[in-house]
């Protein structure tokens, strides 16, 4: 079983711990500002491949503000456990998405504390924030999404009794199947990456990839980060083959390629390695060595979920809801992920009866929190100012 984060790895004023009985895990988080206890807590939940420790540049600065700061390792990350192993024949439906909010609800209640005062989500983390505000508004009071835009349920069909509903009327990407088979049929072959990461091979293809585990960590933050040029976001206006191809082949994959083939060609150099000041060499071994233990498949899962349509319908329960609390939404200027699902950028604003503000970041991609870590962290303050009240 793992131990804590070594302290030498962290900012000071953070610390590494484990909270044992949450829904089943034994969770592993980092906290800032845990004295006094009576603080108002700030929940900031990553992605994929992410860990706590991404949230590291933000987490002094929130504390040194009045605030009890937890970032968790979620389900099948890092040093968290209880969640199985990296086997593929798991049983999903613990990772999926209404159970990732029951491990955040659980986590901030085995915490003391009754409300949240924001919970924070990016990437894979965002959508689940968004479930947090939306299901449970009375603990969760703010929400603030980054990189990825959170359309909310899908809608029940509506005043069918009668007439009976457009094929796919009910579904946000209508006709996924047929997408997907046109993208595959394609002059240039392409697949989705969330279908690839949804298949049995994904987890070796990376881990035990040629060029190593940290090598393909570097290449894949690299091209999604600002750092790329090939990085100019648009977009798309249309659910379909032809529209998603013009995404970068990190999301949409040429057919014969697996993620870390795609991404090898974009190896940065050792010049560009040495400049790069939001990912050293020794931010990035932290990833590799946990990545290197764990491997990817508990991150995978999630995917798995969301592709395989099994856990949908429970959504349905909270159709036609929005979210109530104040909300906002960040992304950098150069990250794809705000438009890779084509209309879920607006679904997201009109879901949200409190949208504060949709900010995109200069000279930041995907992984805007740490990117800019500086301009992330003054809109953060501006939005909890604003909703002191």
């Amino acid at each position: 079983m793992p131990g804590p984060l070594d302290a030498s790895l962290l900012p000071a004023g953070v610390r590494s711990r484990f909270v044992d009985d949450v829904n089943g895990l034994r969770v592993h988080v980092l906290e800032a500002g845990h004295v006094p206890k009576s603080r108002p807590c700030i929940l900031l939940l990553h992605g994929f491949p992410e860990l706590a420790y991404s949230w590291r540049e933000l987490m002094p600065a929130l504390a040194a503000a009045g605030y009890h700061v937890v970032a968790p390792d979620q389900r099948g990350y890092g040093r968290t456990t209880g969640w199985g192993d990296d086997d593929w024949d798991v049983d999903l439906s613990p990772f999926r998405m209404l159970n990732l909010v029951r491990d955040a609800l659980g986590l901030v209640s085995a915490l003391g504390h009754r409300s949240v005062r924001a919970v924070i989500g990016h990437d894979f983390g965002s959508p689940v924030a968004g479930w947090c505000a939306l299901v449970r508004p009375d603990v969760f009071r703010s929400v603030v999404m980054m990189s990825a835009p959170f359309g909310g349920p899908m809608a029940l069909p509506f005043d069918t009794a009668d007439t009976p509903p457009a094929p796919g009327g009910a579904r946000r990407f209508p006709d996924v199947g047929a997408t997907l088979a046109a993208l595959a049929a394609l002059p240039r072959p392409r697949k989705h990456y969330q279908w690839y990461y949804s298949t049995r091979s994904a987890d070796a293809d990376m881990r035990h990839c040629a060029q190593g585990l940290h090598a393909f960590l570097r290449a894949y933050f690299h091209v999604k980060s600002a750092d790329w040029p090939g990085n100019r976001p648009a977009a798309l206006g249309a659910w379909s083959a032809e529209a998603l191809a013009r995404l970068p082949t990190y999301y949409v994959m040429d057919m014969a390629q697996d993620m870390a083939q795609t991404v090898a060609p974009n190896m940065p150099s050792a010049q560009q390695v040495a400049a790069c000041r939001w990912l050293p060499e020794a931010v990035l071994d932290v990833y590799a060595t946990e990545y290197g233990r764990t491997g990817f498949q508990g991150g995978l899962n999630w995917y798995r979920c969301a592709t395989s349509g099994t856990f949908g319908a429970e959504h349905q329960l909270f159709s036609g809801r929005r979210i109530e609390v104040p909300a906002a939404f960040i992304a950098g200027a150069s990250d794809w992920g705000m438009h890779q699902k084509p209309g879920e950028l607006e679904a997201m604003q009109a879901l949200c009866a409190r949208m504060l503000g949709v900010h995109t970041v200069p000279d930041a991609g995907h992984w805007v929190q740490q990117e800019q870590s500086a301009a992330v962290l003054a809109l953060l303050e501006g939005f909890l100012a604003s909703t002191a009240a």
